[in-house]
């Protein structure tokens, strides 16, 4: 918390890395992890109960993420695209292609364009003066 960072040991390319948190996003996994009725025996940040192994696993988000979409009238929205968005976001508020992989993930260029959609009224203002 101190280093405002977040290790990921399990991602989605297989590589495991250390991403930068924003000050919001800080104040709302302290308030989890300090939340009275999160069991002191599990490292994740979205639990299961224990099986009857006495074994917690990963809350399995999807049932969360389709009531809050049902309850925002939004129909068809992954939550992988998310992913596409903060990385177009990252990119306009000018983070490198460098900086914005190292977040990502994306071990390639290519990928990572491919991931990037720009807003087009924002390239405009961008150039207005030029």
């Amino acid at each position: 918390m101190e280093k405002r960072t977040l290790f990921l040991a399990d991602t989605k390319n297989g590589t495991s890395r250390t991403v930068p948190l924003t000050i919001k996003a800080i104040q709302v996994l302290q308030k989890v992890i300090n939340h009275p009725i999160r069991p002191i025996d599990t490292e994740y940040i979205f639990f299961g109960e224990a099986g009857r192994n006495g074994i917690r696993k990963p809350y399995d988000t999807k049932s969360a993420w389709y009531t809050a979409l049902g309850k925002a009238n939004i129909s068809g929205l992954r939550f992988h695209d998310l992913r596409h968005e903060a990385t177009s976001r990252f990119v306009e508020a000018g983070l490198s292609d460098l900086e914005v992989a190292s977040i990502s993930g994306h071990k390639s260029m290519q990928m990572l364009k491919r991931y990037t959609h720009l807003i087009t009224e924002n390239l405009s203002d961008k150039i207005a003066n030029i």
